[in-house]
């Protein structure tokens, strides 16, 4: 799975997560750049981008992450093994 297809399926749980079918993410996006992106749809958008990849993020990685980049960089990591 490349890069693309990675930022592909993201834009989709995000769509999905914050009801918002404009949303199209990028490896710069933090919570500072959705309007409803708190801490409480924080643990939702980690358990949908769980489910979406059939993988479970590590306690470290989840608090590590800063941008969307970060979490797509775990999950292209993932997929390789």
């Amino acid at each position: 799975m490349d890069q693309r297809e990675v930022f592909a399926r993201l834009d989709r749980v995000f769509q999905d997560v914050f009801d918002d079918p404009s949303i199209r993410v990028n490896p710069g996006t933090t919570a500072d750049d959705i309007e409803d992106w708190d801490s409480l749809e924080h643990i939702t958008l980690i358990s949908a981008v769980e489910r979406e990849f059939r993988m479970k993020f590590k306690m470290g990685e989840i608090s590590s992450m800063k941008n969307v980049g970060e979490m797509a960089r775990i999950v292209m990591e993932r997929m390789k093994r």
